[in-house]
């Protein structure tokens, strides 16, 4: 449905379809009029600002798409104050990241790779919900802006969200809705083909992830529709690219010199060999045909040489670079406990891909806090992944980590976090950072691999082992293919698809699905994904022969949290004014302790004995004194009549004159000082809830001990009882006494 509005040349034009009994809306022409191309998207009240920006002249000495995504959340979209000192939004968040790369990844294979003007896309949220989630807005907003602009652009291209709730396809779930759901999966898709998906389930089987990703692709076609109809109302006329007249010459005379030469630096399965006769054999064909062509146009021109060789080997006489059959796995080896003080670590190697993972464990006040549009505000379970230069060799320079590094850690950490412990049965903040230490394909599975390891090397009490296994797919001109397990670099650079699965036993917990081409059939994504199945069981059995359960402890050099229950109208007894009190007990003890609202304290420390007092003082802290127990205290005043003894913090009683001792007691400093442990017993608590004491009532009952009716007396108290008698004989013996009454 279209709806005009307004006139001039800022005309606002609104478009709408209904998805899922909610109103989607894409308007243009309000906004952002200096852009080359602006809309704004909105579903529910989740509402994104996307515009395009395109260069005027190509970008000198480039050789690749000049394309660039921006994801801007502004956290006024949910009613929110950026945290930190400054009060402002900083560095992109990993949502944010992760919602870029959403973006991206469907809309760049649909660009000419020939297309050297700079192309911006910024994606603004200026509203959410925390129902309806701005990223699948992002990419209908990316694909609207493309499909008005001069720019050639193989779409229109749309994405919806699939979940899984109670054996029913749900589509486009609410964040509330995705808490309950087994399958969390994005699929964007053109009119004729899935282009990507992105899914993280609790071990889902392939048959469900088919028929999800088949569902998805047909919701999104009513938004493809909606999208036409916007183009042919206000989009420009395309650019059309020209073709190098030169190219097929060139192409021809790089053949001609590359020869036999090619397909012998092909046959090297090392990749660092290959590499280095690969650059060889470049630097020559440049030196003999640099007269008449363009370095830059020679390297273009080998490269898509060095593609379409890969690809006919694979396709035509079904051989790969390293000599694997097709649906073979590298060598793979496990190690567990790597590093001595590390609280788990393992080492995973498949071929010359190299993982090593270490797990860290802490106490929950260690959670992530996230100041982001989503509803969750903490996050128990952190996965980083590392990628340094050495790992392939190379020589860059060292900083923060990229997209491409927080958008592999995500995946892994998608893939492990069904497995986990729940919070109440394993009370601790989970960090696994993986090194990627050598890299020929898929670092990212293997991370999986070594994550699970190591879980179980610290002794987590997870479900059961998760591997992941990255898969490719060549596709010939006359529609045949072929599927290739395990992929390497230079087979992932020249592949048609990029499929990588991770899952347990039990099933698919994530995957990631990128293509390259035009049209990818369902077939073949179902093909895939039997074919991966295969090769995770085979990753699995190897990992099971290492470790098949979680070690039966944590490790010693972590903390160990110990889980008590207090009365909730107690918690403030424990924390006391200013958390004076907490902060007395953890500075005494050198432990964390964390209070919830329903009562639930925490108490972490690698030194069992430190746990165990801190656990002590809070139980006498919340304890009710009882008539008739015993308690050791400190005496804390004296007065004429007796002494007054702290027999639980900030509970006092008092020991009258006559209830010090087994004599008579002339001066109650005679018998006990400020200071001094004392061992009494609660003889009484009247009807104004003062208590009284009695020491002496302890030496008729010497087999009691403190806070119970049965118990012993302490040394000290023995010896004071010593120095009560030798008292005695020195001064002839006890006096009558008759007790007075006393006063508080």
């Amino acid at each position: 449905m279209v709806i005009p509005i307004g006139t001039g040349s800022m005309d606002k034009q609104l478009f709408q379809c209904e998805v899922e009994g909610r109103t989607l809306s894409i308007e243009t022409g309000k906004l952002a009029g200096q852009a080359d191309g602006a809309v704004t998207v909105r579903y529910g009240d989740t509402v994104v600002l996307v515009t395009l920006c395109v260069s005027a002249e190509p970008r000198e000495g480039t050789d690749f798409l000049p394309l660039t995504i921006d994801y801007e959340e502004r956290l006024y979209a949910a009613g929110k104050i950026p945290g930190g000192f400054i009060r402002r939004e900083g560095r992109p968040s990993q949502e944010a990241i992760l919602a870029c790369r959403l973006t991206d990844r469907p809309l760049r294979p649909l660009l000419p790779k020939e297309w050297r003007r700079d192309i911006q896309v910024i994606v603004t949220v200026l509203s959410a919900d925390q129902e309806n989630s701005p990223d699948i807005l992002a990419v209908i907003g990316g694909s609207v802006v493309l499909s008005m602009s001069e720019v050639p652009f193989a779409g229109p291209v749309s994405a919806v969200r699939v979940g899984y709730i109670d054996d029913m396809m749900v589509l486009n779930p609410t964040l509330s809705q995705l808490e309950k759901s087994q399958l969390d999966l994005v699929v964007a898709s053109t009119r004729d083909s899935v282009v990507m998906v992105e899914a993280g389930s609790s071990e889902i089987s392939e048959d469900t992830i088919i028929q999800a990703i088949e569902f998805g692709h047909q919701a999104n076609q009513s938004i493809i529709n909606l999208q036409e109809e916007l183009q042919r109302s206000c989009g420009k006329t395309k650019v059309e690219l020209s073709i190098d007249p030169a190219k097929p010459a060139l192409e021809t005379a790089l053949s001609e010199t590359a020869g036999i030469r090619l397909d012998t630096a092909l046959s090297e399965p090392n990749k660092i060999k290959r590499g280095k006769l690969l650059d060889e054999l470049k630097k020559e064909i440049i030196r003999e045909l640099s007269e008449s062509y363009s370095q830059g146009n020679i390297d273009s021109a080998f490269e898509e040489r060095l593609k379409a060789k890969i690809r006919s080997n694979i396709l035509d006489s079904k051989k790969r670079i390293s000599g694997r059959e097709l649906n073979e796995v590298r060598p793979l080896s496990c190690e567990l406990g790597v590093l001595p003080r590390t609280h788990g670590s393992a080492l995973f190697t498949r071929g010359q891909t190299q993982v090593l993972t270490i797990a860290t464990l802490g106490s929950t006040r260690q959670e992530q806090r996230i100041d982001g549009l989503g509803i969750e505000e903490t996050k128990r379970f952190l996965h980083h992944y590392n990628f340094t230069p050495f790992s392939v060799g190379e020589v860059k320079r060292l900083g923060s980590p990229g997209r491409r590094e927080i958008g592999h850690g995500a995946l892994a950490e998608r893939a492990l976090t069904p497995i986990l412990p729940k919070s109440d049965d394993f009370p601790y903040t989970i960090r696994l950072v993986s090194e990627v230490l050598s890299s020929n394909g898929s670092t990212s599975m293997a991370s999986v691999c070594a994550s699970s390891l190591s879980l179980m090397d610290a002794g987590i009490p997870i479900a059961r082992a998760v591997a992941g296994i990255a898969m490719g797919v060549i596709i010939g001109d006359k529609e045949n293919y072929a599927i290739l397990t395990d992929i390497e670099g230079i087979e992932d650079a020249c592949g048609d698809m990029d499929f990588k699965v991770a899952g347990t036993s039990e099933g698919i917990t994530a995957l990631q699905l990128d293509i390259k081409v035009k049209r990818l059939s369902l077939e073949i994504l179902k093909d895939a994904l039997n074919q991966a199945r295969v090769a995770r069981m085979h990753i699995l059995d190897v990992m099971n022969q290492t470790i098949s359960t979680s070690r039966p402890e944590v490790s010693q050099y972590a903390p160990r949290v110990y889980k008590i229950k207090v009365d909730p109208e107690k918690i403030g007894t424990v924390i006391g004014p200013k958390g004076k009190t907490i902060r007395g007990i953890t500075d005494e003890t050198k432990v964390t302790i964390d209070i919830e609202d329903d009562g639930t304290v925490l108490i972490g420390s690698a030194d069992k004995e430190a746990a165990q007092k801190a656990i002590a003082m809070i139980d006498n802290l919340i304890r009710d004194v009882e008539v008739g127990a015993i308690y050791t205290g400190k005496v804390m005043r004296l007065v004429n009549f007796g002494a007054f003894v702290e027999i639980l913090p900030g509970k006092e009683g008092l020991v009258h004159i006559s209830e010090l001792a087994d004599y008579r007691v002339a001066n109650v400093e005679d018998v006990v000082k400020v200071g001094d442990e004392v061992t009494v017993k609660v003889t009484e608590i009247d009807r104004m809830g003062r208590i009284n004491l009695s020491r002496k009532a302890v030496f008729d009952n010497p087999e009691q001990s403190s806070g119970q009716k049965p118990a012993g007396v302490k040394f000290a108290e023995r010896t004071h009882r010593r120095q009560d008698i030798n008292h005695r004989k020195r001064s002839g013996g006890p006096a009558r006494h008759t007790p007075t009454n006393r006063e508080r």
